[in-house]
């Protein structure tokens, strides 16, 4: 696999369908290598990218400890 994707092959490793998908993410700080005419997205940046974009979940029911 390449380290640098095309935004179609960046969409398919993120999952995403949608074009408006990519460009929110990349609005949102997900970075983009331009040379010339060519505009790629790193595999590092796209996991760097998710990394800092996770959030824990916490269960919306309170658990009880009954010990």
């Amino acid at each position: 696999m390449t380290e640098y994707f095309s935004f179609k092959e960046a969409m398919k490793y993120l999952g995403v369908k949608s074009h408006k998908t990519l460009n929110y993410y990349i609005k949102q700080g997900l970075p983009v290598t331009i040379i010339g005419n060519s505009k790629r997205i790193s595999k590092t940046a796209i996991d760097d990218f998710m990394q800092a974009h996770t959030a824990a979940v916490h269960p919306t029911k309170a658990v009880v400890n009954h010990d």
